[in-house]
């Protein structure tokens, strides 16, 4: 039988052109030569394989159709580490399923940081949903705001608005990618989400013709969207279901209402100064944070929604016979008899009754929240020292010691609380500053050695305790950490956490600190003359102390603790002083309990009003969320999250009604306006 060249047999299906083409000679053999071909004939026979192709490709479900052929390696100064993260978190996200429960309708709020750490000075995409859970592709959709998603959002399948650009993400099967995607994937062995899909990134714009046109993710999309997918991975399986929320007759789930921030990490080409970024996801979008009055102003939802039977199980405190305080009630009980929480352990209860009332009243909405705590304690531990890391009764800590009542350690215990701070009587001498430890066992006041580079010197920059014990020759057994923690603290956020601080210290130039709520730091100045030293003969350091604690006759006075290190102390609050100080580079409050005390309002509107940066650690994390929900309150955004602080001191001390992990500068967070 003769061949010929056949012609191309078009289709138009929903806007896409797909081409066949079928030799001549099968189509005579089945109809005959001169036979009329019809369209139903030809799909029986030759089109069933690619229809289900197109079936798996445009899907069911409310997408914009398959993948444009953008290819990440096309996009302008990325890093392949980078594109492996994305994939990495893109997996991780599709393993929760979020289209289980999730559809189009359920819109999510994102805030990636502060607006300005983006080119167009606001979020790129505060707008997500998931789409393909009824059917069809799978993926999400991240809009320019909520009202162009509700355009685009139909009843049945996504509607193309023209001029509305949004990103999208869409998990389509290996076998059905475009080339380009496949190579990259196969060049960098990246994951696969599920069992053969991977996602796919793209821009989609729709124009007024109601053509759609698709560009590649620039470098800061792409990292938008990192963001969020690690966020959401998090958050989005602790929403709630709001029975009462939907109409009787609604497919669509409700959720109540909704929102958290987490911390995420930058892979290290992303970093650009700051490792982690906090992110916000809000459902419905538009949620904002309440301050609340009581000690459990977390937002977290939990997965307790009902009390599991193990929840009112007696389980006993172990406190070494040491007074704690039932949480509900206040009232104080013998260590040995009280009781805790046995999902999460960390909550203190006189009695099963008041356990059981509190879990109706609070405790269900964070035993998960207490519970992630209670897991990190094996992580906060420092294993390095030699001494009794662990502190339920002050005193006799001391005493094992053999410190007890003595120098700069009497602010540790409360035998002299008689005393104000700032008026301990001293001897002198920095061997009794330090107790009476050995020679070997405190910092000497000297500087450190060896440590010019090319004839210049500049600041030490420490990681841990382990580093400056080893510089200073201190033995682990040494427990001056627990001092020198404040310092060090101080010293940390100059030289580290804050760009603007460290780059003056390393141009030799002067750093004002504003230091807020100083009160055992008044008796402990010869701690702070180690900060002088590590300057290294660059820089100089101007601490301005102020706070209701600082006594009147101390209050005024400059004290030179080093050739490079002086203090001011100021008696008052920080909102009624702050006219009459030099301005600062930065701000530090250290423990500073801010959910505690009503006078942070006034100082907190103060540092919002100035722009500067400021610094706050807290001894556990449940006050670092205590925290973050009161600056917060105060207009303040979070721009270094809740992290745990490498200088915090390695003793852990313990809170009369929980069992959280504690340690005196146990965590850091900061913020700008």
């Amino acid at each position: 039988m003769r061949e010929s060249n056949a012609p191309d047999l078009t289709l138009h299906l929903n806007s896409s052109v797909f081409h066949c083409k079928i030799p001549r000679h099968q189509i005579l053999s089945e109809f005959g030569e001169f036979g009329e071909i019809s369209l139903r004939v030809i799909m029986d026979l030759h089109l069933k394989n690619l229809f289900g192709r197109f079936q798996e490709q445009f899907g069911s479900g409310p997408g914009l159709g398959p993948g444009s052929g953008t290819c990440l390696m096309k996009v302008e100064g990325v890093f392949p580490n980078f594109i492996k993260c994305i994939y990495k978190s893109s997996a991780a996200l599709y393993r929760t399923e979020p289209w289980k429960r999730l559809r189009p309708g359920h819109l999510f709020g994102i805030r990636v940081g502060k607006d300005s750490d983006w080119s167009s000075k606001k979020q790129p995409f505060p707008c997500a949903q998931f789409i393909g859970g009824d059917g069809g592709d799978v993926g999400f959709y991240m809009f320019r705001s909520e009202s162009d998603a509700k355009k685009m959002t139909g009843s049945r399948e996504t509607i193309r608005v023209p001029n509305v650009e949004l990103l999208r993400v869409s998990y389509e099967l290996e076998a059905l990618m475009f080339p380009s995607n496949k190579r990259m994937i196969k060049s960098l062995s990246l994951e696969a989400s599920g069992t053969d899909r991977f996602p796919v990134i793209d821009v989609a714009r729709c124009m007024s013709s109601g053509e759609l046109r698709f560009r590649n993710p620039t470098l800061e999309e792409l990292r938008f969207v990192y963001a969020f997918m690690r966020a959401i991975s998090l958050v989005h399986p602790l929403l709630q279901e709001d029975k009462n929320g939907a109409s009787k007759w609604s497919r669509l789930m409700y959720f109540e209402t909704f929102i958290e921030t987490v911390d995420v990490q930058w892979p290290p080409e992303m970093a650009k100064g700051h490792d982690l970024v906090a992110v916000t996801v809000s459902h419905p979008p538009g949620q904002a944070y309440e301050e609340k009055a009581c000690s459990t102003a977390s937002s977290t939802p939990t997965k307790y929604a009902e009390p599991p039977r193990e929840v009112f199980v007696d389980v006993r405190v172990n406190s070494n016979g040491v007074l704690r305080q039932c949480t509900l009630c206040e009232k104080e009980v013998h260590g040995d008899q009280s009781q805790c929480c046995a999902l999460c352990r960390a909550v203190v209860y006189c009695s099963s009754l008041c356990q059981k009332q509190h879990w109706k009243e609070t405790h269900k909405s964070m035993c998960g929240l207490y519970k992630a705590m209670m897991e990190r304690e094996e992580e906060l531990v420092m294993k390095i020292f030699l001494f009794p890391c662990s502190v339920d009764q002050p005193c006799k800590w001391l005493e094992s010691l053999g410190i007890h009542q003595k120098g700069m350690w009497r602010r540790k215990c409360g035998c002299y609380a008689h005393c104000p701070f700032g008026l301990l009587p001293v001897k002198g001498g920095l061997w009794d500053s330090w107790g009476g430890l050995g020679d070997e066992e405190f910092p000497r006041d000297s500087p450190f050695h060896n440590h010019v580079r090319d004839g210049i010197s500049s600041p030490i920059l420490l990681s841990g305790w382990s580093e400056y014990y080893n510089l200073r020759s201190l033995p682990l057994s040494s427990p001056v950490a627990d001092i020198l923690s404040h310092p060090f603290t101080v010293y940390y956020i100059l030289s580290s956490l804050n760009i603007s601080s460290k780059n003056l210290l390393l141009k030799g130039k002067e750093v004002i600190l504003h230091y807020l709520g100083p009160e055992g730091e008044l008796d402990w100045m010869p701690a702070f003359a180690e900060i002088g030293h590590l300057l290294n003969g660059s820089g100089n350091i101007h601490i301005v102390m102020v706070g209701p604690e600082v006594p009147t006759n101390l209050s005024g006075t400059t004290s030179g603790i080093s050739s490079r290190v002086r203090v001011n102390l100021v008696r008052g609050n920080y909102q009624d002083e702050a006219t009459y100080l030099p301005s600062p580079h930065i701000i530090v409050a250290l423990n500073c309990g801010l959910e505690s005390y009503s006078a942070w309002g006034g100082a907190l509107e103060l540092i919002k009003s100035r722009g500067v940066p400021a610094f706050f650690t807290e001894q556990s994390e449940i006050l670092c969320a205590n925290a973050k929900q009161v600056l917060r309150g105060a207009g303040l955004h979070i721009t270094h999250p809740v992290t745990p602080n490498p200088f915090r001191s390695p003793v852990k001390t313990y809170c009369l009604s929980n069992n959280l992990p504690s340690y005196s500068n146990g965590f850091v967070l900061g913020v700008n306006t």
